[in-house]
């Protein structure tokens, strides 16, 4: 039997490995993701089992990790429009502190469309004054970034003292209430009405239990602002990688000079794309105000910081950065539903850091292994001694979270070759 070969005189056909593994690591990207997606539930159902803590895999913190996560993923989705077209954008904090404002403001006078309209707006202008420095005129990208988060404080603050007068029920460091509750939506059948999901969440099963939980979570009492999040995902993949628009704005974070020499209008694609990173920060505002009722001073609690570390995570991907974001909310919401859910985190961490040691023992990365399993080692020991963890730590597993993620993820990163450079026609 003969393989037919290319011109080129090179054979095509990659070698087998074994039924077993051409059928787990065939099929594309697509396959590897699912088969890690089912991986990572095993490991929690054991880890669940193990612990006791029902709180790992239960609805509610399902449910308040996509709630914490919303915020987040919009901030890194704003961040990686502006980051994809080469401007770097520290000032997602402050553009998603306009949001709050304008969502507070907008939806006091006209409703939860009115917050809407008026968070994303507002985020969009604190996006063009980003662009008006950065690309206009040269100012270091840092430099603008952390300038419009210190103007975006004052500004808001200024407003509430001059707009929430006596006796509009507001003041400086609030807004009045958002006139109207903006509708949610539960999957019929699945998550309500027979509730089938919640049936089976309640059934103890093993895995199916688990899996349950985890759907049910993300699949009822969706806002409108989390459904539009959650479809923003694949419609950012599919405009950036899969349009001509988003063709020419990647090239302007990779080459700009190549770019503007083939008619693409660099200056006006950053211009558009630093205004749409406002505009998603600024609907990440408008999460946080309906999820509270009215607009808080301070109500952001540095969620854009945490934003454009779950971009960087993400590898300055759709996906990825949905990822990054999900990590983040769940640590969040396993801190506040239950102190020793946390400690079972450690078991988890051990369980997963022995899976990395095997894939890197495999590839003969023997560093790596050794690293991996003295560290599970450590987290095994820590989750059979500890009770429960001290109130700081607990309340810092979110942070720590952040920066363990972005030391281990450091080593595969590739952000766009221009980003964060200052392009000027001519002169590269």
């Amino acid at each position: 039997m003969t393989t037919a070969t290319p011109a080129g005189g090179s054979t095509a056909t990659r070698p087998s490995r074994g039924p077993l593994t051409d059928r787990l690591t065939g099929g594309g990207r697509g396959t590897r993701i699912v088969w890690l997606v089912l991986g990572l539930l095993f490991v929690f159902s054991v880890t669940r089992a193990i612990s006791g803590e029902e709180a790992l895999t239960s609805s509610s913190t399902m449910r308040a990790a996509l709630l914490l996560a919303v915020p987040i993923g919009l901030a890194a989705l704003g961040g990686l429009y502006a980051e994809r077209a080469g401007v770097v954008n520290i000032g997602l904090e402050g553009m998603l502190i306009l949001g709050t404002w304008g969502a507070g403001w907008a939806g006091w006078q006209w409703g939860w469309v009115g917050a809407i309209i008026g968070g994303t707006v507002l985020g969009a202008i604190g996006g063009l004054l980003h662009a008006i420095a950065t690309v206009t005129f040269g100012v270091d990208h840092v430099i603008s970034g952390v300038a419009i988060n210190i103007l975006a404080a004052g500004v808001v603050r200024f407003l509430s003292e001059l707009v929430y007068t006596e006796g509009t029920g507001g003041g400086p460091t609030q807004s009045p209430s958002v006139g109207g509750d903006p509708p949610s939506f539960s999957v019929p059948v699945l998550s309500s009405g027979p509730d089938l999901l919640g049936d089976l969440e309640n059934s103890g099963w093993f895995l199916l239990s688990d899996l349950a939980g985890v759907l049910r979570g993300l699949t009822s009492g969706l806002g409108v602002v989390t459904l539009l999040a959650i479809l923003l995902i694949p419609i950012s993949y599919v405009v950036l990688w899969r349009t001509a628009f988003g063709l020419r704005l990647r090239s302007c974070g990779e080459n700009p000079a190549a770019a503007d020499s083939l008619g693409v209008p660099v200056y006006r694609m950053k211009y558009i794309a630093v205004i749409i990173s406002g505009a998603l920060a600024g609907l990440g505002g408008v999460f946080l105000v309906f999820v509270a009722g009215i607009y808080r001073e301070g109500q952001t609690g540095g969620r854009g910081f945490i934003g454009l570390a779950a971009l960087i995570f993400g590898n300055w991907r759709p996906g990825g950065l949905a990822a990054g974001a999900g990590l983040f909310g769940f640590s969040d919401a396993l801190q506040l539903r239950s102190r020793t859910a946390v400690v079972a985190l450690l078991l988890l961490v051990a369980l997963l850091l022995v899976g990395v040691a095997v894939y890197q023992a495999v590839r003969r990365r023997w560093v790596p292994a050794v690293l991996a399993v003295v560290v599970a080692a450590l987290a095994l020991a820590g989750f059979l001694t500890v009770d429960e963890l001290p109130d700081g730590i607990v309340f810092f597993t979110p942070h720590l979270t952040t920066l363990l993620v972005l030391s281990l993820a450091s080593q595969r990163l590739r952000m766009p070759k221009a980003d964060g450079l200052v392009y000027r026609r001519g002169e590269h």
